[in-house]
């Protein structure tokens, strides 16, 4: 009998394009947050939030965001 292969549902991944044409892939969101009937809407808001919290830390900001879109295989 084959085995399933096992699937990790606490978040959901995102690829963000920057309006500079930067690009990250993959960026992690818990599912929790995108509960409701706004769809992907809410992972904007927590994307920016995640970026101003590693520009605090690195003390390099990005710049704004372009498009969101879920990762491949979501």
């Amino acid at each position: 009998m084959a085995r399933k292969k096992a699937t990790d549902n606490a978040f959901v991944f995102f690829d963000i394009l920057y309006e500079d044409g930067t690009r990250s892939s993959n960026r992690k969101i818990a599912s929790a947050e995108l509960l409701g009937l706004e769809g992907d809407a809410p992972a904007k808001a927590l994307i920016e939030a995640q970026d101003r919290d590693i520009a605090a830390k690195s003390g390099n900001p990005r710049g704004p965001i372009k498009s969101i879109t879920r990762s491949p295989g979501q």
